[in-house]
């Protein structure tokens, strides 16, 4: 076991992240840029008997108010998730992170299927625990429920004969209707901020400032990241930020307009996105989150159906592995968190 500390092993990781399987652009050092400086990343490496990489996670630490240090890994670890050995020594170095910043928990919320019970086992085995209760977005950090689609040696003929008829026929009447795609520069970012801040009004979610968008872009943009908004006579109507990173693209923003919306641009926007990663070569295109609760009653039904229409696998993922340094203090911060998120979803209810 050992860490990224040199321009070296920082170029050494990046091949290593980029061409495995598990590859995740969370656990990217350009995403890790963007994180800072409120977060501060480490990566630990596991190795074979000659010095090779077999297996890494990215972490960031963060100070949180009264409680300490906090460390969270995003959609790590990137190696086989059912080798004992190889989580072993990636756990050491999580463990000696801990040590090392003081750390009252180790909080990571892998991509890894709820069902796979081996990985269960595993880290059972090395003293992690598991929560595996969430169903809402605001339960977790990351969403634990997605929708993936497999795009892994298709053609494009193949992957749209898999959409739904409707969304097809949307795909087609946006192109018929005049809505045009384009690929935007940083510039663009401003019209798409202030079509997020539309949607964010409309569809009640806190939004990002323009400065991190612009920030993403300059750490990521134009091997990972893209700008593409969708225009009717000429005036931008919708848009979307696709992440490219190894073997995935994912469908990271979107926005849209409350004007001109029966012409289906995110649709549209969607189609694009997918015939960039299939052009790519990649496995998967994953549309992010959706919530747990499948109810047509449910808020965040009509986003769970818009993802479902493209021929996505509804995913579930398995929630937090965690390892509580100091399980009262963890404990007594995940209360305040949730009271803080309650808080500030009645503050938002009561503003509109």
């Amino acid at each position: 076991m050992r860490f990224v500390t040199d321009e070296e092993s920082k170029k050494e990781y990046k091949e290593f992240l980029e061409n495995h399987e598990r590859c995740n652009f969370q656990q990217s050092l350009e995403w890790a840029e963007v994180k800072k400086p409120n977060w501060k990343p480490e990566v630990v490496l596991a190795e074979d008997e000659d010095g090779n990489i077999i297996g890494s996670i990215c972490v960031w630490i963060r100070k949180m108010p009264i409680f300490g240090n906090m460390i969270y890994s995003p959609r790590g670890p990137v190696c086989d998730i059912h080798d004992v050995a190889v989580m072993k020594q990636l756990t050491d170095g999580v463990k000696e992170l801990g040590k090392k910043y003081k750390a009252f928990v180790f909080r990571n919320e892998p991509d890894i299927l709820s069902s796979d019970q081996d990985y269960r086992d595993v880290v059972t085995s090395l003293g992690y625990k598991i929560k595996d209760d969430a169903k809402d977005f605001k339960d977790e950090i990351q969403p634990r429920y997605v929708f993936r689609l497999d795009i892994k040696g298709k053609t494009e003929e193949e992957v749209m004969a898999g959409f739904k008829q409707k969304w097809r026929y949307n795909v087609r009447l946006a192109t018929r209707k005049g809505v045009t795609i384009k690929e935007g520069t940083k510039e663009d970012l401003k019209d798409f901020y202030n079509i997020m801040v539309e949607t964010g009004k409309r569809d009640g979610f806190i939004i990002r400032p323009l400065e991190y968008f612009e920030k993403m872009y300059d750490c990521l943009a134009p091997e990972h990241m893209k700008v593409l908004m969708a225009y009717y006579d000429g005036k931008p109507i919708s848009g979307v930020i696709p992440i490219f990173y190894g073997n995935k693209t994912w469908y990271l923003y979107g926005a849209s307009s409350n004007e001109h919306r029966n012409l289906m641009p995110n649709y549209l926007l969607q189609w694009e996105m997918i015939k960039m990663a299939i052009a790519r070569g990649d496995d998967v295109y994953d549309f992010r989150g959706v919530s747990g609760v499948v109810d047509e009653n449910h808020p965040q039904y009509g986003l769970y159906r818009f993802k479902q229409g493209f021929g996505a696998t509804f995913t579930e993922f398995i929630g937090e592995v965690y390892i509580p340094f100091k399980p009262l203090t963890y404990k007594l911060y995940k209360f305040s968190e949730k009271a803080f998120r309650t808080l500030r979803q009645i503050k938002r209810k009561l503003s509109k």
